[in-house]
């Protein structure tokens, strides 16, 4: 497990409720929270410009989402954005790896 750090920060009333009550909703422990908040905030701030990224938007069973939300939620900095994107570009990196093999 990564070294850990106290961080203590006096926020607004209206601020500290409405964490509180996503922090509820997340199930996840504060730290967990807090630390998915920043790490999510970083992740944001380092992006390229929105004109080089695309979205992408498709619907998947209730099974597979539980399953996905459970694994991101029980693995520290781990986001859905991050956790998905890294399966992709291993399935294709092994796709294409394939393909130059069969060439």
């Amino acid at each position: 497990m990564a070294e850990t750090k106290n961080l203590c920060a006096q926020i607004p009333l209206a601020l500290h409720q409405r964490v509180c009550a996503e922090k509820e909703r997340s199930e996840l422990t504060l730290s967990q929270y807090v630390t998915q908040l920043i790490t999510e905030y970083y992740e944001i701030k380092e992006m390229k410009p929105m004109a080089q990224t695309r979205t992408l938007a498709l619907q998947i069973s209730e099974e597979l989402f539980t399953r996905i939300k459970k694994h991101v939620d029980n693995t520290p900095h781990l986001t859905q954005k991050a956790f998905i994107t890294d399966l992709i570009t291993k399935a294709l990196d092994e796709l294409e790896n394939a393909e130059k093999e069969n060439e």
